[in-house]
């Protein structure tokens, strides 16, 4: 079974007031232009994310909070656009004006162990609220503060650090860069391994902009309308891929069809969720898939660089094609739409955005997948090793994360956050269930997998 149990540890929490951090020294006054990538309306809001550190007894008489707070300064003096504020331009253009005001800073502490969390830390976390607290007058993405950060102390020695990031700023990689940095002075270095690079320009629009490549995941007038999925009585719930469930669901794919891990989760939990939703037969439905495009480029995108270098391919089919096809539809739809990022299609993508005022992601029968599985959450060490969990805090309707962790036994695997209305969900976990069951339940079920040429079924959209 797959299903994790939802948490429901119920604590308080004392905090002190909240304060900004400028730069430890003074920095440049300017303005830095967000590039196209990077101010797309589906980049405008904060992405919260939780790591909870374990206490360390070489760290006895070192406060985690003041140590923080002493590294992100510093850390500000190299990436110091963080500490201004977002102001919008014509055309809706973002741009960083760098005030040198600072990062909002939150000290705080919880009577609570890391241990009472349980066995295995993974969200939806119902408790973040207090762990990532609201400041009045701080919420919004323009003329806000880029950054906020609270280190709640424990009663064991352990800390939770929170932070919540204007997404328009940076990417999960950029970010985890930014935090990697915090941790490296944190632990003594003068200044960071890997030198900060703005270098948004890159990733602008063409002089003479040109929309070379097909768009199926931006909201465009053809695009289909309707509801999202409903929203009433929602339900978080975290599912859990280690080997055995791996291995269960690979032996629906044949043998001459290679597919990463992420490949076949994402493929699985697309079919399963799609079905469970009972959508029309003829319902056009997407998976799009969050694709870092730096290493796409020639050259790649510069070492350091920690803007958005995100691509959103989508793969388009039908309810009906997704849901009676095999598994093996699905995997290759997935597969085709992640080839789909190249230098050409960012570029493409950024045009796109100029040309058409920067619309949405389509979110209309859409599913959302990010992998962060090579992000680096749990790596950032503030001097206390390594985090026990690190990653976002919770899960959208739309969209899921692919994120490191471990259960209770201490195996490695992938963790999986969706949310769905609550009968959808519970017709979820059993169309999941039924995939995960035993190979001898399933012999019927893997004869189709043996054939090297397959048939699908195939409907208009």
């Amino acid at each position: 079974m797959a299903l994790l149990p939802p948490t429901s540890l119920v604590f308080s929490v004392r905090r002190h007031e909240p304060e900004l951090v400028p730069p430890s020294k003074p920095t440049p006054c300017e303005y830095k232009p967000l590039s196209d990538i990077d101010d797309q309306e589906g980049h405008r809001f904060q992405i919260r994310c939780l790591h909870f550190y374990r206490c360390n007894p070489s760290m006895q008489g070192k406060d985690p909070a003041r140590v923080i707070r002493e590294a992100l300064a510093a850390t500000l003096v190299f990436y110091y656009p963080i500490a201004g504020r977002l102001r919008e331009g014509p055309n809706r253009k973002l741009m960083v004006d760098c005030t040198g005001e600072g990062v909002l800073f939150v000290e705080a502490d919880a009577d609570v162990t890391l241990e009472e969390f349980g066995d295995a830390l993974y969200p939806p976390f119902s408790c973040y609220e207090e762990l990532l607290c609201e400041v009045p007058g701080c919420n919004d993405v323009l003329n806000c503060p880029l950054l906020q950060i609270q280190v709640t102390r424990l009663k064991c020695g352990g800390f939770i650090f929170a932070h919540r990031y204007n997404h328009t700023m940076s990417d999960a990689v950029g970010q985890i860069q930014f935090m990697s940095a915090m941790g490296e002075i944190a632990r003594g270095a003068l200044a960071p391994s890997i030198t900060p690079v703005w270098e948004r320009h890159i990733l602008n629009a063409r002089d003479s902009p040109l929309i070379t490549c097909v768009h199926d995941e931006y909201d465009t007038p053809t695009m289909a309308s309707g509801t999202i999925i409903p929203t009433d009585n929602l339900v978080h719930r975290s599912f859990f891929f280690g080997p055995t469930q791996i291995s269960t669901l690979r032996r629906f794919v044949p043998h001459n069809l290679q597919c990463s891990t992420f490949d076949l989760l994402t493929a699985c939990l697309w079919k399963c969720r799609t079905k469970a939703l009972e959508l029309g037969s003829n319902d056009d439905v997407r998976f799009i898939c969050i694709v870092n495009a730096r290493f796409k480029f020639s050259p790649p995108l510069p070492l350091g660089f920690y803007g958005n270098a995100l691509g959103y391919p989508a793969a388009l089919t039908t309810a009906g094609n997704l849901s009676q096809n095999p598994l093996e539809y699905a995997i290759e739809l997935v597969k085709q739409a992640k080839t789909k990022v190249t230098e050409e299609y960012m570029k493409s993508t950024a045009d796109f955005l100029v040309i058409r005022g920067r619309p949405n992601v389509n979110t209309v029968r859409s599913f959302i997948v990010s992998d962060l599985t090579r992000a680096g959450f749990r790596e950032v060490d503030f001097g206390w090793g390594k985090a026990e969990f690190g990653g976002p805090a919770s899960c959208w309707e739309l969209i899921s994360y692919c994120i490191p962790s471990k259960n209770k036994e201490g195996e490695e695997g992938v963790v999986v956050p969706v949310c769905l209305p609550a009968p959808a969900m519970e017709r979820f976990v059993k169309e999941l269930d039924q995939m995960l069951v035993k190979e001898k339940d399933i012999a019927a079920a893997g004869s189709f997998c043996t054939s090297k040429r397959r048939h699908f079924i195939e409907s208009k959209i």
